[in-house]
């Protein structure tokens, strides 16, 4: 080994690397940047296509629905460089989610938001491996960058569909796919050579002992927490919509759970990385439901401090999670966060048409509450994680 080689092993090995770090972190922002309006424009959709809240909630299942290939991509990413998904996906998945306005048919809009689903699969399969490796010891501070750059986007996206939408109309956001196309020029400078592959030990072998003692306990934690989730990130413009806020009140709801999730994916994987990953979890998840009841039973400005606190709960978890994936398989980092992800976005629709039937059975604010019994199940799986 060369002296050049030993000391990239050491960067990789023990130093934390800010500055790409921050640069694949930014990549993620652009690129859910665009997912994040899905949510918000949900009511506009509903109404132009004569839908109900059921098929609403299965056409944005959609997107999650690619993540079947995730443990393929994340194969694949172990094994060859697959630096250039991450630098156009901002481009594509930009441009598929901007043209979602001109869809006339639920038939086209499920063709769009299943296309872009394949793009950001193809993004989040190999970036989370990219960052643990430049992270040196501090996995879950490189995730908590990963991932707050993720609720950022999510806090942005809202905000951005409705002023699009007021701006130009539902039709007229196609105009927003310049942002995703100017930045992943920027990324391909930026990223070029951020290392995207990690070695030649990847064996898919080597995975089997943690399907059972990792990702299973950790299967069932995303299932009964998904509940709470997909109720706040999905369905709180259309509940706030219900309540009688007008659009844009009920997408700055959206956005100052999700700013507030910022906050909290910044600092649960750096917490965690101290004080232990365990501790983080059950906190969160007893304060997302506890929240989530003050939330139902109030009304005027004291639902912003709720919303700040219940989302810095909710959300604060998957810097938490992808830490202890990566973790476990220092050898196969792509594949096992493939195979998250995929666990995770296989549950999100299971969540997504429960709540949306039971919103349409009960109102959404019995599903509401329903979702946050269901999430302290989660308190179980947790205390099996492997230290």
């Amino acid at each position: 080994m060369t002296v050049k080689e030993v000391a990239i092993s050491k960067t990789e090995t023990e130093e934390f690397q800010t500055g790409e770090v921050s640069t694949i972190s930014f990549a993620h922002f652009i690129n859910d940047i665009y997912t994040a309006q899905i949510a918000p424009l949900l009511p506009v959709l509903i109404d132009k296509l004569s839908i109900s809240l059921t098929a609403a909630g299965g056409l944005s299942s959609l997107v999650q629905l690619p993540a079947l290939i995730n443990p393929f991509i994340g194969h694949m990413a172990d094994k060859v460089s697959l630096r250039w998904f991450v630098i156009l996906a901002p481009a594509i998945t930009g441009t598929l989610i901007s043209f979602i306005g001109t869809a006339s048919t639920p038939l086209e809009l499920a063709l769009i938001l299943f296309v872009a689903g394949i793009s950001g699969a193809s993004f989040h399969a190999p970036a989370p491996a990219m960052i643990a490796r430049i992270s040196g010891k501090q996995v879950g501070k490189g995730m908590s960058f990963f991932m707050a750059s993720g609720e950022l986007a999510r806090t942005v996206g809202p905000l951005l569909a409705v002023w699009a939408v007021s701006y130009w109309t539902l039709e007229g956001t196609w105009r927003l796919a310049i942002l995703g196309w100017a930045s992943s020029i920027l990324l391909y400078w930026r990223l070029r050579k951020v290392p995207a592959r990690p070695d030649n030990r990847a064996d898919v072998r080597t995975l089997i002992p943690s399907l059972r003692t990792v990702f299973l306990p950790l299967g069932l934690i995303i299932f009964f927490r998904n509940f709470l989730n997909v109720s706040l990130t999905t369905y709180l413009p259309t509940y706030m919509s219900v309540q009688g806020a007008s659009l844009l009140i009920a997408g700055a709801a959206l956005s100052v759970l999700e700013v507030a999730g910022v906050a909290g994916a910044l600092l649960s994987g750096t917490l965690s990385d101290k004080i232990g990953r365990k501790p983080i979890l059950i906190v969160a998840t007893i304060g997302a439901a506890a929240m989530m009841l003050f939330f139902l039973n109030a009304e005027g400005w004291i639902l912003v401090p709720i919303l700040l606190v219940m989302g810095f709960a909710a959300l604060s978890t998957t810097p938490v999670l992808l830490a202890i994936v990566q973790e476990n398989a220092p050898n196969n980092r792509a594949l096992a966060n493939g195979l998250f992800i995929s666990i995770a976005f296989l549950i999100r629709p299971i969540s997504l048409l429960v709540i949306g039937y039971l919103g349409d059975m009960l109102g959404l604010q019995n599903a509401f509450l329903i979702s946050a019994g269901i999430s302290l199940l989660a308190l179980v799986p947790i205390i099996f994680i492997p230290q």
